[in-house]
């Protein structure tokens, strides 16, 4: 098998095939990032990286500077179908706190459906991320795979030198779990489940929405995520 390495994309062909690859993966209608955006963003100081098999681009991550220096708004992770079970998803995360180290940005944040519950396995269960912000209809109406439902997403705090993170980095995702279970399974397929009873996954966003709105104005944070049961624990 071919090597995959992790860098930063370089020229306009890279910034295009990312773009394509954005449409790979998020679907038709949904506007990608486009190259000549990535290549100003870069060069204002953020991240635009990649994994590659040999020239292949199969996976690309975007992060933009914010205006706290230390902190990094990651905007776009994406993995092309194709590439997927071979853990790019979380290589490029941590190529990402690699990055943001090297240049004293200390955490990272982003925004992620709370419904999909592969996403939170990732953010929440591997990388360590945390969050006490949920955000309703955050997008507004959209297109491609999110077609059809409220746009909520969760604003997650990844902070890169914490212990968590750190040990999440070593590949240590069996630390103590703590916290209230929320006692809402997120669904095994949400794209499956919208093609076939939007009803339901519209119930399903609102009964998620108003627990974690709760909880959250107690003060609560989502400080991790259960696999199995497919819910989250809160602190």
């Amino acid at each position: 098998m071919t090597e995959i390495i992790f860098r930063d994309l370089s020229g306009m062909a890279e910034l295009r095939a990312a773009e394509e690859l954005q449409r790979s993966v998020w679907g038709a209608g949904d506007q990608p990032d486009p190259a000549d955006l990535m290549m100003v963003v870069q060069g204002l100081g953020g991240l635009v990286g990649g994994a590659f098999a040999g020239d292949a681009l199969l996976g690309y991550i975007f992060g933009l500077p914010s205006r706290d220096p230390a902190v990094q708004h990651s905007h776009r992770l994406a993995v092309l179908p194709e590439a997927r079970g071979l853990g790019l998803g979380v290589k490029l995360k941590f190529y990402q706190r690699a990055w943001c180290l090297a240049r004293d940005i200390r955490t990272v944040q982003w925004t992620y459906d709370p419904l999909r519950h592969v996403n939170a396995a990732l953010n929440i269960h591997r990388l360590g991320a945390q969050s006490g912000s949920y955000l309703v209809d955050y997008y507004g109406e959209m297109e491609g795979i999110n077609r059809g439902i409220a746009s909520d997403r969760l604003l997650v705090d990844w902070v890169l030198d914490s212990e968590v993170v750190a040990a999440r980095a070593l590949g240590d995702v069996d630390m103590s779990v703590y916290g209230e279970v929320l006692a809402l399974a997120l669904p095994q397929d949400l794209d499956a489940l919208l093609a076939q009873d939007m009803a339901t996954a519209s119930a399903l966003r609102m009964q998620l929405r108003q627990a974690l709105q709760e909880r959250m104005a107690r003060g609560q944070r989502i400080v991790g995520f259960d696999k199995q049961s497919r819910c989250y624990r809160l602190a």
